[in-house]
């Protein structure tokens, strides 16, 4: 019986409780990239069921404990400081982002607003909301039928872009593979944190609604999207 944890991305710990014919042994295992460090622990040769159990219960309570009380806080406290840090660095980086994507939308403006009447009149497709950005913000609204339009850090609006790309077939695609951080009008809006797009169209005097991947497909209009 035995368990490990992780502690970086090369290293592991695991400890192990055994019950053979050697005895009652503890082991000690540490993992490093191909390497392995085993240290053996022979507590006693003879079998005697008090001290079996207690050789497993002892050491499986004092670690939970450590775990609740020391090891938790002490991941919860860096992965909130790497967080911030990691918040500062991306910080510059994220508004030369949606500087340079405000400029492309500006450009894109007439054009996406001239595809935009046309297929209004003719009842085509038309994006009437687009958001680019963190996965679970993108998610809640997806979930929610709400059509609250609150803004958020971690979120770009991408209307203009998507009615840009708009066909004059009345079609939307997005091909799979490719980063829709890297569309002309995009930017990434929260570096290294998981992202998706989310669209609400409309199409022949109907609404929909989609949520994809930042890599997977987007094909529009498709009944499965109807509201």
């Amino acid at each position: 019986i035995g368990g490990g944890r992780k502690l970086s991305k090369f290293s592991t710990v695991r400890w192990l409780y055994t019950i053979g014919i050697q005895g009652i042994i503890w082991k000690f295992e540490l993992h490093r990239g191909g390497q392995k460090l085993i240290i053996p622990i022979l507590l006693t040769r003879h079998l005697n069921p008090v001290f079996a159990s207690g050789a497993l219960i002892i050491p499986a309570s004092l670690y939970f404990l450590l775990k609740k009380f020391l090891i938790k806080p002490y991941y919860l406290k860096r992965n909130k400081q790497k967080a911030l840090e990691n918040a500062e660095k991306t910080s510059s980086q994220v508004q030369e982002g949606r500087a340079a994507a405000e400029k492309a939308q500006q450009l894109q403006q007439t054009v996406a607003n001239r595809k935009k009447s046309k297929q209004l009149e003719t009842g085509g497709l038309v994006i009437t909301r687009a958001l680019y950005g963190n996965h679970v913000i993108l998610s809640k609204i997806n979930a929610s039928s709400a059509s609250s339009r609150e803004s958020a850090s971690e979120v770009i609006d991408v209307t203009i872009p998507l009615n840009f790309l708009v066909s004059d077939s009345g079609q939307l695609k997005l091909h799979e593979g490719v980063k829709k951080s890297g569309i002309m009008g995009f930017c990434d809006p929260c570096p290294g944190e998981p992202k998706k797009l989310y669209v609400e169209y409309s199409y022949a005097g109907n609404q929909y609604k989609v949520l994809v991947d930042d890599y997977e497909e987007l094909l529009i209009p498709r009944g499965a999207h109807r509201i």
